[in-house]
């Protein structure tokens, strides 16, 4: 990913909350033989590691724990016309907000993959009106759990990016907030949403 000063993201809360709201993720192994690549709900620890699960075949795919791995994080991102700025001459460009997280992951065991799985359910059943448990299940999914690769990333590296129009005159910036707020083909409220929260347009 290129990295531009001017869109850097450092701040840990800002990444940590960043993982917590876009929580399924891409990881990348790097093999002898090739690339590797999965999907994954994970989840975002105090300390800034991050906890998940594959399913056992995808962890031995990856030889999880013998290799680095890159997880990809994707946030709010979206098309910006040049129709909605006030200067130029501009072109298309893309608002988005990422990071990856660099490092070796370290295997669970079978009692902490379990921790994981059912802390994953409670992360996504959290906001229903009645949240689902995994104990109202526990026999079947006792069973199903020795079928996963639980994981803890502690990451050595971290390359987070926020791109968000914060390099632009404000006049521009509003006229990319106005657009995002209420374009009929591009709108995207939620990304306005997020410009706003890392202050871009004030």
């Amino acid at each position: 990913m290129l990295e531009n000063p001017a869109y850097a993201l450092t701040d840990t809360a800002r990444i940590q909350d960043l993982v917590t709201r876009h929580s399924w993720v891409t990881l990348v192994s790097h093999l002898p033989t090739g690339l590797v690549v999965s999907h994954a709900p994970v989840l975002a620890e105090p300390d800034h590691s991050i906890l998940g699960h594959l399913a056992r075949t995808d962890a031995d795919a990856h030889e999880l724990g013998q290799h680095d791995v890159v997880v990809i994080v994707q946030g709010p991102h979206g098309y910006i016309t040049p129709d909605w700025y006030a200067g130029g001459p501009y072109v298309p460009t893309w608002n988005f907000v990422v990071a990856h997280l660099h490092g070796r992951p370290e295997l669970l065991t079978a009692e902490a993959t379990y921790d994981v799985l059912s802390r994953t359910v409670d992360h996504y059943e959290q906001v229903r009106p009645k949240p689902f448990r995994l104990d109202e299940v526990t026999a079947y999914a006792q069973k199903l759990a020795p079928h996963t690769t639980g994981f803890r990333l502690v990451p050595s590296r971290i390359v987070a990016k926020a791109k968000l129009s914060q390099d632009k005159p404000l006049a521009d910036q509003a006229g990319v907030l106005r657009g995002l707020d209420s374009d009929d083909v591009h709108g995207d409220p939620g990304l306005a949403a997020t410009m706003r929260a890392y202050g871009v347009g004030r």
